[in-house]
This record gives C-alpha cells, structure tokens and sequence, in this order.
C-alpha cells in the first residue's frame, strides 16, 4: 500500500530517505552569508577535545564496502556519504553544524565497556549491544531491516557469532523498532525463545501517533529530511541527531513484555537492567536503561548531542518541556550518580562519572529555561513571535556543543511552548479570521504597489542580507502570482542562503528543500511499506483513518450500513454512512446491514485506502452481500491518499 497513511503512522513519517536526485543549480553564498558564518565562527565555544575523543573511543571496526544494498540490489544507506565533510567549514555551511557533521559521521562498532558495545551511523539512530548469558540483547535495531542485517553482521563478525536472545525497544518511534526482522525472526518472539521489551504504551503508539495526520505529516518530512537531496557543503548536512534516515524495508514484532513504571526491574538474559519511564517527553511511550552491572544508562533520546524538538517541523502532538527536564533531573541525580559512562540512542557517548552527571544537568537545564523563561514571557503578554524572536541560548548553556540546536532550536521550541499552553491565536482579532493565504498574498501585492514593486523591494532586501523579509515578501508574491519565475528564482535565492547559515540541520533541509521545490525539482514522498506495521494497527484506528476522506457531497443525503467481516482475523467491523459522516464500529456485525463484505482484511483494506474497484476486489475474493453498486458508491465518495501537495506555493 505504497503512500498508504497505512504506512505513515506516527513514526512512519520519518521513512524518507528516498533515492539521492541529481541536485538543481544553485546560488553561491552571498557576502551576508559569509559575513554571518564569520560572525558564527567567532562567537562558538573553543572545540575541546572530548567530542573528538568520546565520538570515536572504542572503535573496532567498520564494513570493508560502505554501501548497504536491500535484496534487489538496491543502496538504501551509504555509511561514506558524509566522507567530505573535513577540514574548515565551507561558506556554504554554519561552522557550527560543519563542526558537529564532523563528529556525527562516524560509523562503525565501538566498544562502550566490557560487555556494551554501540553499532553507530549505519541509520539514523544507535544499535546497542549488551552481552548476556546466551546472547545479544539488542536495544534499538535500527530504522530498516537491511541497516539492522548488516549491523548485526559487524557485530558477529567482530566480537565473534551469538544468537539474539532479547530486543528491547526504548521508545515508539520507527528509526527505534524498524530494522527488527533484520535481527530476529518473530517466530522466535512468538515462541518465547526471544524477549521483545517496550514502554507500556508501545503498540498503540507506535501503530497509530498520528495516523490520521500522516498525509501532511510525509510531505512536510520530505522537507525536513530533504528527501532525495544528495549530501554536499551545497546540499543535505544531516538530520542533526543522525546522518539521515535510511530507506530500507520497515518491519515491526510485538512486544512480548512491557515497563510501565520507573525502578523496575528486570533481569534480561542473566543482565539486570533497571528501567526509567519517560513517556510523554520525546515519544508518547519511551523508557531509559540503566545497565547496572555495566554503570552504564542509556538516555535513549531525552539526552543527546543536540537540542532536540518540542514540536517536529513535520507535524506531531506538541511535547512537554516540563516534563522532560523533569525527566532529565531525575536522570542526573537518580542514574548519572551510578554510571560511568551515559550513552544514547543517536549520537555518541560521554564518558566518566562527573562528565556525565555535568552533562544531563546541562541538557535538564537547557530544557528547563527555554520552558520557565517562554512561560513567563507569555504570562506578561508577549507573543509566540515575539518570544521567540527574544529568547536565546544563554552564554554560559551555549558552552555545552550539546545545547545547541543541531536539530531542534529555540525559535521553533518557544513557539511550541506557547502552542502547549495556549494554542496558535495570539488574542489579537485580525489574525482570529484573516483571509486565506492566496487572497492575503494577492491584497498585500496590491497594497505595496504590484509585483515590480515588491520585487524591487526583495531585490533590495536581499542585497543588504535581509533574507527573512525578502523571503517574507516574496511568499506573499509567489502566492499571489505562481507563474512569476522571477519571484520563485528570487525566493529560491533567499532560502539558499537561509539555508546554508542554519545551524539546524533540519532547518537547513527545509529551506533547501524550499528552494529546490521552487526550481521545479519537488522532492516525492517515499514512504517504505510495511505490511508488519499495517498488520499492527487497530482496526478501530484504520476505519476512523477512512472516515477522515469520506466526502459527503459526493456520497448524498443517504444512509447506508456495510458489514465486515474480517474472515482472516477473527473481527467484524460496521461502516455507517449518513450523508454527514461515516462512523467505523468495531466488535460486532449487524444483522440489518444494507450491505455485508466478507474477506481478509489486504482486500477490504485495498478497497478502502487504494480504491480498488469492488468488481475488482470480489474477482479477488472478497464477498459482497447486497448492492454491489451502493458499496462503489461509498468507496467513490472517499477521497484518494495523499499523493503530495504543494508548500510553498499554493
């Protein structure tokens, strides 16, 4: 079910690595930009040396060929892709994010302590491997199967060959759960020989976190991972808490145990690990793990070597900062105390006892001040605008590489936190109703005296180094006029440069997957099915998904019932349609239905995401009792899946 919101649920919409496209010209930096990368340069803290040292402490070894390949043949990751990045910075780059590439590039087998090791830079996230009693107990396996394979295979190659006796999910995110077939086979799990181990919470969230959303949710990603863009000083320079994510096969195995409360316990194939729940921080359901016999914790993704998200640029529920420097309090005066070495999930390790305990204080810090210092600005009455334009990393926090916003940043954070607390309207009553985007562009055009004018004005803004008003002005003119291939070729200019000064990577990605969209290369969505994780979600979740595209003006002031009755699970279903809405019922069939559909649930599901034409589907075996037609007719009003849409222009 290719593009199916099926296969973007939640996590899903981070599957967009996608194949590299050839890069579209582009604008060299302009002397603004390079006056802003000096100024950058000049006012970063003095590079240490513990990055360098702790980002490749413990090295082993690393595959001989650096492209992993899926069965097809196919490259889903190249472990050198980022091999340029040495030596000073380019114009093209903020010194600071070309600094943190640097140590982010990485791959390989490191050894943590005596029996921990990290598989690093094979996905966007960390492979973690204890050793038990009888096997690898393996936490996080990666985004895809194929990185997971091949990751696995380092380690036996390595250390020498072991089964997997235990898989441990630290949160529901799918660079955290999706390359698990490539480590065990569920059989295994189902038959008890292997442990799958997750936060309470695990399943549900990580089938259905923002199923409904997962349309909008893709093509945003595809701009804030820079689908297809390739790797280069003028390109794509990572997702700020990885390299990217990789674009192999996504599989998913139930959890075969689950930890619903901070300080259990378990002992996991002789290994006793001890828990801390941090759901509701980065991931609705999401644990650390303290190796105890090892005085090592796992952070998972609450620490790492950026500043993370609030709210994703691609779209999710808003997080809880309070919470999450809770979180980190408790890890810092609860674990750090314990541990001789703090690693996570993305990233690279810190090493030694004081180091780490500094470290997660730093991180609890930064969190906490951006939260207290939004909420007092906005108890005062000051807007998401205008506390974000204010608030900044404070000096003595911006000494800590890891505080700054690599992947997440403050500008976009505050905003979150006041979204958390008070939503998008700012009490001011012209934006409660403003017009729409395309008739605010045409009458702001208008109202600064016509396209040359405007232009006149970008061309101007852009030469004194002003890209935001520049490219605030031509938005408003490329909305307005989306045929004027001086405004699009001007904007694209404007969020190059935009682009190359960000010390988000994933800002970066955004402007230049802007720009790239502007001069007619569009990057296309290319979510990776994943049969596992469309088995996994609810029925219930599957129907309300459909009910979200059912178009009532198509369907008629009409009522009809269909049953369904799921033959390969065991499960019925009722779709009711009454001109208005369709409502999806789980646990029964009614006898009085207008219409009964009998078959597996590939086939109803084809008919109702793919929009298969019922002759079709009955031809494949699925049976229909009643009126065939009035059943084609329920499907026709369902708008198809997404497919893409344009961003920044209308």
């Amino acid at each position: 079910m290719r593009g199916s919101i099926l296969a973007a649920g939640g996590a899903l919409a981070m599957m967009l690595a996608g194949a590299a496209a050839a890069q579209t010209a582009g604008s060299p930096p302009s002397p603004a930009t390079i006056a802003a990368q000096q100024k950058t340069a000049a006012a970063l803290p003095e590079d240490g040396t513990r990055d360098a040292d702790f980002s490749t402490r413990g090295f082993l070894a690393t595959r001989a060929d650096p492209v992993i390949r899926n069965a097809r043949g196919d490259a889903v990751w190249n472990l050198d892709a980022y091999a340029f990045v040495d030596g000073p910075a380019p114009a093209t780059v903020n010194p600071s994010l070309w600094r943190h590439m640097r140590y982010l590039k990485h791959h390989g087998l490191y050894r943590v302590s005596d029996n921990v090791w990290q598989v690093r830079g094979f996905d966007l996230s960390n492979m973690t491997i204890i050793r038990g009693q009888t096997g690898w107990i393996i936490i996080d396996p990666l985004t895809s199967v194929e990185t997971a394979k091949a990751a696995l295979a380092l380690v036996n190659e390595t250390l020498g060959p072991r089964p997997v006796s235990a898989v441990i999910y630290s949160h529901s995110h799918a660079d955290h759960f999706g390359g698990v077939r490539g480590v065990i086979d569920p059989a295994d799990a189902a038959a008890g020989k292997v442990a799958v181990i997750a936060p309470a919470g695990f399943m549900e969230e990580a089938t259905s976190e923002n199923v409904m959303a997962g349309g909008a949710m893709l093509r945003r990603a595809a701009y804030q991972f820079a689908t297809g863009m390739k790797p280069g000083p003028e390109g794509q320079m990572g997702s700020g808490i990885g390299m990217a994510v990789s674009a192999g096969t996504l599989s998913l195995v139930a959890p075969t145990a689950t930890i619903a409360a901070t300080g259990e316990t378990r002992v996991v194939d002789g290994v006793p690990l001890e828990f801390q729940i941090v759901s509701g921080s980065e991931a609705p359901a999401e644990f650390n793990v303290f190796i105890a016999p090892e005085k090592t914790f796992l952070a998972a993704e609450i620490a790492t070597c950026t500043f993370h998200n609030i709210l994703t640029p691609r779209g999710a529920k808003v997080r809880d900062t309070r919470a999450w420097a809770h979180f980190l309090d408790e890890a810092a005066t609860r674990y750090a105390p314990r541990s001789d070495r703090v690693i996570s999930s993305h990233c690279w390790p810190v090493f030694g006892r004081a180091e780490a305990t500094r470290w997660l204080e730093t991180q609890r810090d930064n969190y906490r001040y951006l939260h207290d210092q939004t909420v007092r600005r906005m108890n005062r009455g000051e807007t998401m605008a205008e506390i974000a334009e204010d608030l900044r990393l404070p000096d003595d926090l911006a000494q800590e590489w890891s505080a700054h916003g690599y992947y997440g940043t403050y500008s976009h954070n505050a905003k979150a936190i006041y979204q958390f607390y008070l939503g998008w309207y700012d009490a001011v009553p012209a934006n409660l109703d403003p017009h729409p985007p395309v008739e605010r562009a045409k009458r702001m055009i208008d109202a600064m005296g016509g396209a040359d004018r405007v232009l006149a004005l970008a061309r101007n803004a852009m030469a004194q180094g002003d890209y935001r008003w520049s490219s605030d002005l031509l938005q408003n003119l490329v909305f307005a006029a989306p045929d004027n291939r001086a405004a699009r070729t001007l904007l694209a200019d404007s969020y190059e440069q935009q682009g190359y000064q960000a010390e988000s990577a994933i800002w970066r990605n955004q402007f230049l997957a802007a720009a790239r969209d502007l001069r007619g290369a569009p990057a296309r969505n290319a979510a990776t099915q994943s049969t596992d994780l469309i088995a996994a979600v609810a029925t219930q979740e599957l129907l309300d998904s459909a009910a979200t595209r059912f178009a009532p003006e198509r369907f008629g002031n009409t009522h009809l019932t269909v049953g369904i009755a799921l033959t390969d699970r065991g499960e019925d279903a009722t779709l009711e349609a009454n001109g208005r809405v369709l409502i999806g019922r789980v646990g029964f069939l009614p006898k009085a239905a207008d219409i009964t559909i009998r078959g597996p649930r590939a086939l109803v599901l084809a008919l109702l995401f793919l929009k298969q034409p019922v002759t079709m589907m009955q031809a494949a075996g699925l049976e229909v009792e009643g009126d065939a037609a009035a059943l084609q007719g329920l499907v026709d009003a369902l708008d198809p899946m997404s497919q893409g849409f344009a961003i920044v222009e209308p």
